[in-house]
């Protein structure tokens, strides 16, 4: 594992409140499941910040290492791992997920 790969995945974490690893980008996913990311992350109304692992391979070969959490998406959330496509859609239909973004928005705007 590369230390400057490692610390930039912890800077990106770090420096953004709503952080999503994904395939592709919010307009194009390149996978199913980045895009059911994309489109509940979207439906909480907060804006999120996102890293195409596809143009980053060396993210995308270290990301797992780091999370300890071998897939992708990847949605942080106040810098804490919240999981993957199934978990944020599950969280997001019992209404956690946007409280989570929400308050995370709102403490990276104070």
């Amino acid at each position: 594992m590369s230390e400057e790969v490692m610390e930039q995945i912890k800077q990106q974490i770090e420096n953004n409140s709503v952080l999503l690893f994904m395939k592709g980008s919010p307009r194009m996913p390149q996978c199913g499941f980045s895009s059911r990311a994309v489109q509940v992350l979207s439906a909480c109304g907060e804006r999120f910040a996102y890293v195409d692992v596809l143009a980053h391979p060396d993210i995308r070969a270290n990301l797992p290492k780091y999370a300890n959490w071998p897939t992708f998406p990847q949605l942080w959330v106040g810098g804490e791992l919240v999981g993957g496509s199934d978990i944020i859609s599950d969280l997001y239909e019992q209404g956690e997920l946007q409280k989570m973004v929400k308050a995370a928005s709102d403490s990276a705007e104070a």
